[in-house]
């Protein structure tokens, strides 16, 4: 729980964080926002205060998506556009229709969404992938604690969470899906909600929201973060360069973004860094052992990344908001339940071992972004892809799920 501050204590720590973090801060602010080809706005509006959390997904409101084939306008509600399951497992070689079988993937976001499961249904019919209702044990909806009692609704973060179980969806069709609702968006709810879902059996746990760093996340880390044999995924912001929390939080595996298109390679995808992925140095999170560049003396964020940008964006059902139907959703809200799956599809990580230190064991089992960039920084790596690691899309995206397993 975060200790009490006394106002001076507490103006002067806000002043700072907001010091460190002008600039990505105002841009995650902007809304509507403006990406290559597209208009979006964010679902979540950004947090005011450092111990609450905002969403990360970001919903095309117009312009033109690329699809696997083509540039084609956007019709709201109307059929999918945006990419389904099978363009995700093509471009990162997922052995999704064989593995997966029996785990759970558990997502956390803030308040609930009534119609989580049935819009559900609906992304996985539309996909002929399999049902996962709470009828045939494949789906599970709880509060904070684990409980029946939900939290009041939330439209924004009603789309966060459709993102969520789509993304895993696509990525692990034969996975179980866990959804823990916290009561609210602060970091001491949130961080309950994943000590419920690490509780409840969840192995992988996705996070797709953050905020403003600040002196009390090395507590959260031991309070919420700190499990062994776990693989939690955290998205690294949309914000551009600079650092969220949990994204900084030495546990987790931070999930940086970028632009998928499809490209006449041997491989039939090409990747370059998303221009609003975040990435940066941590101001209090110790850089954990596995993590060798030198440009940051604590934690670098990013780790690995994938798909985010909103004009390259993936197909989303959502019916609790202003715009039911068919949509398009970009942002590393895309790219943290994509990875999660990723890590159960890799297998059951072992008990005591660290998630978050596999892909550095396994860096050549993925695929390298070296191109692209969120912007101007020293030394350029934390901010410009290029070969090896840098910092909007960490040591890259899956090529298979070799990366993943330890």
């Amino acid at each position: 729980m975060r200790r009490s501050l006394s106002p001076t204590a507490l103006a002067a720590t806000l002043a700072a964080a907001a010091l460190a973090l002008a600039t990505p801060l105002a841009q995650a602010a902007t809304s509507p926002s403006t990406a290559a080809h597209v208009t979006t706005v964010r679902s979540c509006a950004a947090p005011t205060r450092l111990d609450v959390m905002a969403c990360k997904a970001l919903k095309v409101t117009g312009g033109t998506v690329k699809s696997a084939d083509a540039e084609r306008a956007l019709t709201a509600a109307a059929a999918p556009s945006g990419y389904g399951p099978a363009s995700i497992q093509s471009a990162y070689k997922l052995p999704s229709s064989t593995a997966g079988s029996g785990r759970t993937v558990a997502i956390v976001d803030a308040y609930d969404d009534p119609n989580a499961e049935s819009d559900l249904a609906a992304y996985r019919a539309q996909y002929g992938l399999s049902a996962c209702t709470t009828a045939n044990g494949c789906f599970k909806k709880v509060g904070q604690t684990g409980t029946s009692k939900l939290p009041r609704a939330n439209a924004g973060w009603a789309e966060e969470i459709s993102l969520d179980l789509d993304m895993v969806s696509a990525a692990c069709p034969n996975c179980k899906i866990l959804l823990v609702e916290a009561s609210s968006s602060s970091m001491t709810n949130l961080g309950t909600a994943v000590n419920t879902a690490v509780s409840l059996g969840a192995r992988y746990v996705s996070n797709s929201y953050g905020g403003g760093e600040s002196s009390s996340d090395t507590s959260y880390d031991t309070t919420y973060f700190n499990h062994p044999g776990v693989a939690i995924t955290v998205s690294s912001g949309d914000g551009g360069y600079g650092t969220e929390y949990p994204a900084a939080s030495r546990y987790v595996t931070a999930v940086g973004g970028t632009s998928l298109n499809s490209s006449s390679s041997s491989r039939g995808w090409a990747e370059s860094a998303w221009s609003d992925a975040g990435s940066g140095c941590s101001g209090y999170d110790a850089k954990p052992s596995w993590q060798k560049d030198t440009g940051c003396a604590k934690r670098t964020v990013a780790d690995v990344s994938a798909v985010a940008d909103p004009a390259t964006g993936v197909a989303v059902y959502d019916t609790y908001g202003g715009d039911p139907g068919w949509e398009v959703f970009g942002g590393t809200s895309a790219s943290a339940p994509l990875i999660a799956a990723v890590y159960a599809l890799a297998g059951t990580p072992s008990s005591g071992s660290t998630p978050a230190s596999f892909p550095y064991a396994h860096t050549g089992s993925l695929n390298d972004v070296t191109s692209g960039s969120n912007g101007s920084c020293s030394p350029a790596y934390l901010c410009k892809g290029g070969s090896g690691y840098d910092g909007p899309t960490g040591l890259g995206t899956p090529n298979g799920t070799a990366a993943f397993t330890g």
